[in-house]
Order: structure tokens, then C-alpha cells, then sequence
């Protein structure tokens, strides 16, 4: 597959604002899949190629918060294991299912997330570590194997889908649940990967050149994260969540 440079470029564009649009709420994925696709990359393909993009993106925001110190490091380490099951399964579904006639039901997950959001009081945005039930600790790592399915079957829209797992369930602060998302999203994507890479013959080169910008994404978001605190990123949320909804509905 050859590229002009005015799609290369583009291809860098896409991961560079997916990538800051993932680590600050999620749904970046909805610019970088259709951007390959655009470019003539098959929808499958184009699925599992943006497993690429979305694991340097992650690894460079999990750099960032590294330097800045970790809340539950503990948590995050179980919450990404029990991911990990699910997003292998995923993965072996989606690489025989094309992903277009799932955009109206994820559409519908998105509009109850996006009211999820809206109307859930405010958190506390100084206290990153509550006292979990024993109760909602096995609720939030039982949600969390069912979450990895979708992740590694399609992946738009995983970040709405862990943020109230982490947040409604679990009791973290928007910013602690950033900070564990991609941690999470980080270690079952290394697995869903593996097996997308195994299964269908992916354009690594297309997911390097977009892992460029997604990687400087990644660092940008994860860096107005510390600075920008609650406010910041739940504002991030719900913008990215209607104008996903609004592609899915109106734009497919």
C-alpha cells in the first residue's frame, strides 16, 4: 500500500489528536479508525491495525503518570488482569466480524454513558483513595472482564465504557480513573494485539506512522490530566462522547 505524503501526514494527524482525545476521556479512536479506512485500508485490517497506535499511545501516557506517582498501584495491576481474558476473546471475535453494524447499538452505549455522566454528583476530586466494599470490589473487577471483550473486539468508545466502571463502581476520581485506564487499556491491548496480528495480516507500518502522533497525544493528554484535574476531564468526557454519538448516528 503506497501513501502520498499529504496521507501520511494525515495518518500522523489522526493518531496525534486520537491519541490526546483517548488518554483525556476516550473515543479516539473513532478519527484514527476511519482515517485508515479513508485511505483504503480494509475495515477489519483497519480494526486490528489501530491496536498498534493505541499501545504506544498508552505506553507514553503510562511513562508520564509514572513520574508523577501512582494512586492504588495495586488496583491497577488487578484491574488490568481481569481485563485481559476478555480482551483475548474479543479479539478472536473481531477478527471475523466487521465492525459497521455495531455503530447504532455503540451509539446507544454512548448516549447512557454520556447521561451517566451528566447526572452523577459531584466527585471528590482531592480524595483518590476511599475505603472500596469488599461488595464493589468484586463488582468493578467482574465489570472489568466483561469491559476487556469490547476492547479487544472493537475498542471505539472503551474509554466510556471503564470510567464509570471506575468511577460509579469503584469510587475513584475522574483523574484516578485516567490514570488507571490506560493502564488497563495499555495491558490488554499487548494481548489483543498478538492475536489480531496472528489472525489478519495487519499494516504495522500504517500503525507506526499513526503511533507517532499518537504517541505525542498520549504525553499531551496524560501531562492536562495532572495540570488540568476533574474539572478539565470531565468536561474532555462529555464533549467526546456527543460528538462520537453524533458520527455514529448521522455520519456512517
Amino acid at each position: 500500500m503506497d501513501l502520498a505524503t499529504w496521507e501520511i501526514l494525515a495518518l500522523v494527524l489522526a493518531g496525534l489528536v486520537g491519541g490526546f482525545i483517548n488518554v483525556m476521556a476516550g473515543g479516539g479512536s473513532v478519527i484514527m479508525v476511519p482515517v485508515m479506512i479513508f485511505l483504503g485500508v480494509p475495515g477489519p485490517i483497519a480494526n486490528g491495525t489501530n491496536r498498534l497506535p493505541i499501545l504506544i499511545q498508552n505506553f507514553t501516557a503510562c511513562i508520564t503518570y509514572f513520574r508523577h506517582g501512582l494512586p492504588q498501584s495495586r488496583m491497577i495491576v488487578s484491574l488490568s488482569l481481569c481485563a485481559i481474558p476478555g480482551a483475548v476473546l474479543g479479539a478472536l471475535v473481531g477478527v471475523r466480524l466487521s465492525a459497521e453494524s455495531f455503530n447504532h447499538i455503540l451509539a446507544a452505549v454512548m448516549i447512557a454513558v454520556l447521561l451517566l455522566m451528566i447526572l452523577e454528583p459531584r466527585a471528590d476530586t482531592q480524595n483518590t483513595h476511599r475505603t472500596i466494599s469488599r461488595q464493589r470490589l468484586i463488582a468493578g473487577h467482574g465489570l472489568m472482564m466483561a469491559a476487556g471483550f469490547w476492547g479487544g473486539f472493537i475498542q471505539i468508545g472503551m474509554g466510556f465504557i471503564l470510567l464509570p466502571i471506575m468511577t460509579r463502581v469503584l469510587g475513584f476520581t475522574l483523574v484516578a480513573a485516567n490514570v488507571h485506564k490506560v493502564f488497563i487499556i495499555f495491558t490488554y491491548t499487548a494481548s489483543a494485539l498478538l492475536v489480531f496480528g496472528s489472525q489478519v495480516p495487519l499494516l504495522w507500518w500504517v500503525g507506526g506512522i499513526m503511533a507517532i502522533g499518537n504517541g505525542v497525544g498520549g504525553w499531551l493528554g496524560a501531562r492536562l490530566t495532572i495540570a488540568g484535574g476533574e474539572r478539565i476531564v470531565k468536561i474532555a468526557v462529555v464533549i467526546a462522547i456527543a460528538v462520537m454519538v453524533i458520527k455514529l448516528i448521522w455520519f456512517t
